[in-house]
């Protein structure tokens, strides 16, 4: 956690390291707040860093580490509300908002910092792969919802390293990945950080819409990973590639069908049956918490509610064991 760290005057990273001891993976955001404790957020707890509250000169050490000394250089990421450094951690920043025309055009006097730690889930998403792939191995228009932290990016990191790679008898897929807030693949420099398949190519930092039809023309993708489609735009780009003959799987913030169906962006796509397959995660202690499955008409396929494992309809389950290696 060195990238991490490095953040940190010495004083407070001496604490840190003594307070989080061999808890690393369970960390999942730090949060720095002038005049305040840090805070350590866990996967099942929050705490308070003892006998330290953040002071002007913690917050400007901070920045002056993000941006290396130089604002202007991320001028672009400020505006947005959050850098990501090595490692593929993204750092949320907040201050004050200089406004012109109604909209943000920078940020100064940041003394708020949300780190969030950039994790990989080996895994998370197996469970859920035999309901996306059809019986000849085909994969199916899938949208991935839940609310926040409840594992929508961590699900769709896996499922792309799954779905990129060959193994257990599975084929390796051509695939790209919008990653517009650089939280997917969680890449520095176009690097990724994170191991989304040998068969994958990220477009980095790039709006989703523009994005998609970029990766259609320029890399023959056949399936498309994006992350938080909410506006007009992204949902005609979705349709625009589904019609293309790409398979799209994305993720939206909404707890159950009836959120989405409440949601204008979403409603469109829903009516005209785009995703076959609709994903609902709960928050839980564990990101990637799957609650259930649901098919295009929004009728459960399987259910994990209560601490049950409940198969509802399986009917139009077709997997063969040489596409999936397991069911």
């Amino acid at each position: 956690m060195d990238e991490i760290l490095r953040l940190f005057p010495e004083s407070v990273k001496a604490i840190l390291v003594r307070q989080i001891g061999e808890r690393w993976n369970k960390l999942q955001e730090i949060r720095v707040r002038l005049g305040h404790p840090i805070e350590l957020y866990f996967d099942d707890t929050f705490e308070w860093l003892q006998d330290e509250r953040s002071d002007t000169g913690d917050c400007a050490y901070i920045l002056n580490q993000l941006t290396e000394f130089s604002l202007y250089r991320l001028e672009e990421e400020l505006q947005q509300g959050y850098i990501t450094i090595r490692g593929g951690h993204r750092v949320g920043i907040a201050g004050t908002a200089t406004v012109r025309s109604g909209c943000i055009q920078s940020l100064k006097h940041i003394n708020f910092f949300n780190i969030r730690i950039a994790k990989e889930k080996i895994g998370a998403a197996q469970e859920i792969l035999s309901y996306i792939l059809t019986s000849d191995g085909t994969c199916r228009h899938t949208l991935i919802a839940g609310p926040p932290q409840s594992g929508k990016t961590t699900i769709l990191r896996d499922l792309a390293r799954l779905l990129a790679n060959e193994a257990d008898g599975m084929r390796a897929r051509k695939l790209a990945i919008i990653d517009e807030r650089s939280e997917i693949a969680a890449s520095w420099n176009g690097c990724p950080q994170h191991d989304v398949g040998m068969r994958t190519d990220v477009l980095d930092a790039a709006p989703k819409a523009e994005g998609m039809l970029l990766m259609i023309r320029s890399m023959s993708p056949e399936i498309i990973i994006a992350d938080e489609i909410g506006k007009v735009e992204d949902a005609n780009a979705v349709k625009e590639a589904a019609n293309a003959g790409v398979t799209l799987i994305t993720s939206v913030h909404a707890r159950s069908m009836d959120e989405l169906k409440q949601r204008p962006v979403l409603s469109s796509l829903i009516e005209d049956r785009v995703f076959e397959r609709i994903i609902l995660l709960e928050r839980n202690a564990v990101p990637g918490k799957i609650k259930s499955v649901l098919d295009t008409y929004g009728n459960p396929l399987r259910s994990w509610g209560g601490g049950s494992d409940v198969s509802l309809d399986r009917r139009n389950l077709s997997c063969r064991s040489s596409d999936m290696g397991r069911f």
